[in-house]
C-alpha cells in the first residue's frame, strides 16, 4: 500500500451525500449534494426523504468526485465510509455503495465513526494533528468533547450532551423567531446586528457541582421560548435580533468554556474544534479570543470542511490505511448508535472474539 493511500470516502449519516477523495493528506475532491431545501418545508430532517435522496444522488456525487479529482475508480486504494452513528436509513444508503464500489473493484473497506471523521478532517486543512488531540465537536446531533491520542484508535469521550446538542438548539430557537430551517446560519447572520448582551439566558451546566464536561441545552431552549411568549402575551414587540445574539452569546460561552478547562486540566496546549456549528461566526471569534489569553493554539477547519462531507471521511480512511490499520468485512453493518470509541469497524473474525 502506498505511503500517500488515495482514498475515496462516502458521507450519509444525515442530509448531506458527501464523495470526498483524498492522496494521503491532500484534499483532491469534495463534492456534496444536500437535501436541505426538501426538508425545509417540514421544518428539520425527516429520515426517509433524507435516504431517498442519497440513493438519487450517490451514483451522479461519486462520478463527479472522480472528475474533479481527475482519477478513475480503479486508481483508489481504498474505499471509507461512515458506519455511525446517524440515521440508520441514511446510513445504510452509503455503507451499501461503499460496499458495491468495494466488492466490485477489489479494494479495501474501511466503515468509520462520524465523529473521528470530523476530528480528522482538520489534517487537510492544518496538517498532522497533535497526538494527543483535544476536541470539541459541536453540530445538530452532537456536542462533545473529546480526547484523541490516535485518531485511528484511541479516542476518549469527556463529555457530551445530554439533551439537546447545540446544532439542535439553534434549530429549535430560530424555529421559536421565525427564522427557517436551518436555524443555525440563520441565528448567526441576525445575531451580528444584535446585542449579545441584552437578554441573561441562563448557562446550562455551569455550576460547581455540574459535570465540568458535559453540556445541556434544552433549558436555554426552553428559556428563550418562554422569555418571547411572555413578550408576545403583553402585546411588546420581540427584538428578534437581540434575543439570537443573547441565546448564541449564551451557547458559545458555554462551549469555549468547558473546551479550554478541559484543555488546561489534561494538559493538552490545542483545541480544535469541527461539526456544523464550528461554522458559526461567534464560535470562531470566541474561542480565538478565549485560546490566546490562555496560550492554547486554535484549529478549526473552513466552514465547508466542518459540516456534513466525504472528505472527513476520506481522511479518516486514508489515515486508517497509512498506519496499516484493519480494514472492515464486506458485512459492515451500519449502526446509527456507534460510540465514539469504536473509531472503526473492525473485520467480521475480530467482532466475532
Amino acid at each position: 500500500m502506498p505511503d500517500e493511500p488515495l482514498v475515496l470516502g462516502i458521507e450519509t449519516s444525515c442530509d448531506e451525500t458527501g464523495v470526498g477523495i483524498v492522496r494521503g493528506t491532500t484534499l483532491l475532491a469534495d463534492e456534496v449534494a444536500s437535501s436541505v431545501d426538501e426538508h425545509a418545508r417540514f421544518g428539520g430532517v425527516v429520515p426517509e426523504v433524507a435516504s431517498r435522496a442519497h440513493l438519487e444522488a450517490m451514483v451522479p456525487t461519486i462520478r463527479r468526485a472522480l472528475r474533479t479529482a481527475g482519477v478513475t475508480a480503479r486508481d483508489l486504494d481504498a474505499i471509507a465510509v461512515t458506519a455511525g452513528p446517524g440515521l440508520a436509513g441514511a446510513l445504510l444508503v452509503g455503507v451499501s455503495a461503499a460496499k458495491a464500489y468495494a466488492y466490485a473493484l477489489g479494494k479495501p473497506l474501511y466503515g468509520v465513526n462520524h465523529l473521528a471523521s470530523h476530528i480528522c478532517v482538520d489534517q487537510l486543512e492544518h496538517g498532522p494533528l497533535p497526538e494527543p488531540t483535544m476536541a470539541l465537536l459541536v453540530s445538530g446531533g452532537h456536542s462533545s468533547l473529546l480526547l484523541a491520542p490516535d485518531i485511528t484508535s484511541d479516542v476518549r469521550p469527556l463529555g457530551a450532551t445530554i439533551d439537546d446538542a447545540a446544532g439542535e438548539a439553534f434549530d429549535k430557537v430560530a424555529r421559536v423567531l421565525g427564522l427557517g430551517f436551518p436555524g443555525g446560519p440563520a441565528v448567526d447572520r441576525l445575531a451580528r446586528e444584535g446585542d449579545p448582551a441584552a437578554i441573561a439566558f441562563p448557562r446550562g451546566l455551569t455550576g460547581p457541582r455540574d459535570a465540568p464536561y458535559d453540556f445541556s441545552f434544552s433549558g436555554l431552549k426552553t428559556s428563550v421560548a418562554r422569555w418571547v411568549e411572555a413578550r408576545q402575551r403583553a402585546g411588546q414587540p420581540v427584538p428578534v435580533a437581540d434575543v439570537a445574539a443573547s441565546f448564541q452569546e449564551a451557547v458559545t460561552d458555554v462551549l469555549t468554556r468547558k473546551a479550554i478547562r478541559a484543555c488546561q486540566e489534561h494538559g493538552v496546549d490545542h483545541l480544535m474544534i469541527g461539526g456544523g456549528v464550528a461554522a458559526n461566526s461567534r464560535l470562531r471569534a470566541m474561542a480565538e479570543e478565549r485560546c490566546a489569553d490562555a496560550g492554547i493554539r486554535l484549529r478549526v477547519p473552513r466552514a465547508k470542511l466542518c459540516t456534513d462531507n466525504g472528505a472527513m471521511v476520506a481522511a479518516l480512511g486514508a489515515e486508517m490505511v497509512a498506519r496499516g490499520r484493519a480494514a472492515s468485512a464486506i458485512d459492515l453493518p451500519a449502526d446509527s448508535s456507534l460510540p465514539v470509541t469504536e473509531i472503526s469497524v473492525p473485520a467480521v473474525v475480530e467482532r466475532l472474539l
